[in-house]
């Protein structure tokens, strides 16, 4: 019987295609709420329903599942599902027939969300609103386009599909990784643009989404210091005056990977995690080192925000229905 236990405000990794009796010990402490699946934890669909069923049976209400499953560079699982085009497609097609271009990101989001959810995953973390401005390699094709009103457009569509498929939508990376090449894998990313300036372009999507319910968005990793200070998924305007308040975003709001070098300013992993609740952040995400999640397991005591359980509910996984007309 599943041990009943309140989603917690952690999304972590695990470390292979089964669960360890380690995973199952983190997955099972009270601060999970999540789990994050890699290339790693993929051999095949039967495999991937045998894992997603195991960790379903540890608690109730089960962990979310999630994945980076946007297609092009980023489509951790591929043996068995359809090979989603880099998100660039639907721009390159939008310039030549909006309606066409719409159509196929609504077909596309079907795809991808149904795919994923006849295998148990809840979430993909999807669709990317940064915009194309020609600088970051790490961004680069996973945009849909340089027009912000294009990545606008599309991006409800893509919505619209990934809803019929029994999923949510995650925008990222919140307000906006487009526009500076350093990758926050690997170093702090610095925009140097004032308010306004995003406000006219990279905002423009998230501000869309967020009118046409936008269920979750993952705060990025980079600092515009002509703005605040700290880097936006540690900053309390960004999270909260501008995400919460200006745009009226209601969802789940996930930091970036807690494990990468843009996040590491703000302490150890207990630090970034705090930082990032304290900004306005629903979930703290470490994926990758499990000694760090073990740390902040063991020492992270936050206080439990009363909506919560009703964010993470918006982002579990619905039952697929048929591909809408666009």
């Amino acid at each position: 019987m599943n041990k009943q236990l309140p989603r917690g405000p952690v999304m972590l990794g695990i470390e292979g295609c089964e669960l360890t009796t380690a995973d199952r010990e983190r997955l099972l402490h009270p601060l999970v709420g999540g789990v994050i699946l890699f290339a790693r934890n993929f051999a095949g669909c039967d495999q991937l329903d045998a894992l997603t069923a195991s960790i379903r049976a540890l608690r109730d209400p089960a962990p979310v599942i999630a994945v980076d499953h946007e297609g092009g560079r980023v489509q951790r699982f591929r043996d068995g599902f359809t090979a989603i085009p880099a998100m660039r497609s639907l721009g390159e097609r939008w310039d030549c027939d909006v309606a066409l271009a719409e159509g196929e990101a609504v077909r596309l989001g079907w795809t991808l969300a149904s795919e994923l959810r006849a295998h148990g995953v809840d979430l993909a973390f999807a669709p990317v609103l940064d915009l194309d401005h020609g600088a970051s390699t790490i961004i680069g094709d996973r945009a849909l386009h340089r027009n912000p009103n294009a990545v606008a457009h599309l991006g409800c569509a893509l919505r619209r599909g990934l809803a019929a498929g029994g999923m949510a939508a995650c925008g990222k990376h919140f307000p906006g990784h487009g526009f500076v090449a350093a990758d926050s894998h690997a170093e702090l990313p610095v925009d140097e643009r004032r308010l306004d300036a995003m406000l006219a372009d990279d905002l423009v999507p998230f501000a869309a989404l967020a009118r046409d319910g936008m269920e979750a968005v993952m705060a990025a990793h980079v600092v515009y210091p002509s703005i605040d200070p700290l880097p936006a998924g540690y900053s309390p305007f960004w999270c909260t005056t501008m995400l919460r308040e200006r745009l009226r975003f209601d969802g789940l709001l996930f930091s970036d990977d807690l494990g990468m070098a843009g996040a590491t300013g703000a302490g150890d992993i207990v630090a970034r995690a705090q930082a990032a609740l304290a900004a306005g952040c629903d979930v703290a995400l470490t994926c990758n080192e499990m000694e760090a999640a073990d740390a902040l397991l063991s020492r992270w005591r936050p206080a439990i925000a009363p909506q919560l359980a009703a964010r993470w509910a918006r982002v579990a996984g619905r039952a697929a229905g048929a591909c809408p007309a666009r």
